[in-house]
């Protein structure tokens, strides 16, 4: 694809909806769809979670377009270093679901979860550290808290020694004010930006109101590799590449854009593909001493049949790719260069 779209009867006859099984749940999920769109340069991914609109959809799928039909960036980096990521299971869950990850040196820690409460959040970070006494420790709270309740939520939580915190409160303002109070009461707590910077209409927001310290970018919700490499650069914040419970298709672009920035000073959160009981490929993207292969996945037509959807999941999908499509195809879609 040069700066033009592909037909949609092109993309819909070379899209294959697939159903994969997740170990534990994950964003209250137990299995994972996802459209895999094959095109010249090989695999694109398409899934944004079911309860995405189609405005914020569409960016996904500018993402799968760009990885079907566009060759990845060149780079001399042949692997990446990655966290584990842990759900938001109960104490006596944590080591079963750890040790599914090759010599995590860095874990990200789900907070702040639906049902759940702030003692929960604190045995399961402290029974992480307990087990990994070593290595770096994140939380993420999807903007999960008030601004009262991540104060207090931090205020303990900072005491097991964390790189940082992920997305404590869902506003940027609410950001930004959030930093000041930490910093009135002396918390030395980095604050990272997710939801603010790929469900933001303006992604720069973050960094003009000094709401972050650094910024969570994802290959798929930011509309591709080129877009991603953009955002980062006008920015001038740090990056931290993860990805959306992706494939090996969709971890595969995230690991190509995590190569493609000037610096990599965080580690990926790009590992998630141990959360699936299967994938889509026979050699899947999966984290081998703590680091992750730069490469594009094959994809297993045998598995594409086996975990296929029924027919009114794909008629589903078929619809949303429709409703994507037309808002893409309404936009100026003139990329820059692959540097």
């Amino acid at each position: 694809m040069e700066n033009q779209l592909p037909s949609l009867d092109e993309l819909k006859a070379n899209s294959f909806v697939v159903r994969l099984p997740l170990r534990v749940k994950f964003r209250a999920v137990v299995e994972r769809e996802a459209l895999l769109l094959q095109g010249p340069a090989g695999w694109g991914e398409f899934s944004p979670f079911l309860e995405y609109e189609p405005a914020e959809a569409s960016r996904w799928l500018a993402a799968a377009i760009e990885s079907a039909y566009q060759p990845y960036p060149e780079t001399t980096v042949q692997r990446i270093p990655v966290n584990a990521t842990l759900p938001a299971v109960s104490t006596e869950q944590v080591g079963r679901v750890l040790e599914q990850y090759d010599a995590p040196h860095t874990i990200k820690i789900k907070v702040a979860e639906r049902g759940q409460i702030l003692q929960d959040d604190i045995a399961r970070v402290a029974e992480t550290r307990r087990l990994y006494p070593q290595a770096a420790l994140r939380v993420d709270a999807n903007a999960g808290w008030t601004a009262q309740q991540a104060v207090a939520a931090l205020a303990r939580l900072s005491e097991y020694d964390l790189e940082y915190a992920e997305q404590p409160v869902p506003g940027i303002d609410d950001l930004a004010r959030l930093r000041e109070d930490l910093a009135a009461r002396h918390i030395d707590l980095k604050i990272a930006a997710d939801e603010s910077v790929r469900k933001h209409t303006d992604p720069l927001e973050v960094s003009r109101k000094g709401a972050a310290d650094l910024m969570v970018i994802k290959a798929q919700p930011l509309g591709g590799i080129r877009q991603a490499l953009q955002i980062v650069a006008e920015a001038g914040l740090d990056a931290v590449v993860s990805s959306a419970l992706d494939t090996s298709v969709g971890l595969g672009q995230g690991a190509a854009l995590a190569a493609s920035l000037p610096e990599l000073k965080y580690a990926c959160g790009l590992s998630t593909g141990t959360l699936y009981k299967d994938d889509v490929t026979e050699q899947p993207l999966l984290a081998e001493a703590g680091y992750l292969q730069v490469r594009r996945p094959g994809v297993s037509r045998q598995k594409l049949r086996h975990y296929s959807v029924e027919p009114e999941g794909r008629q589903r999908w078929m619809q949303r790719l429709e409703s994507c499509y037309a808002i893409l195809a309404g936009q100026d879609l003139a990329q820059r260069p692959l540097a």
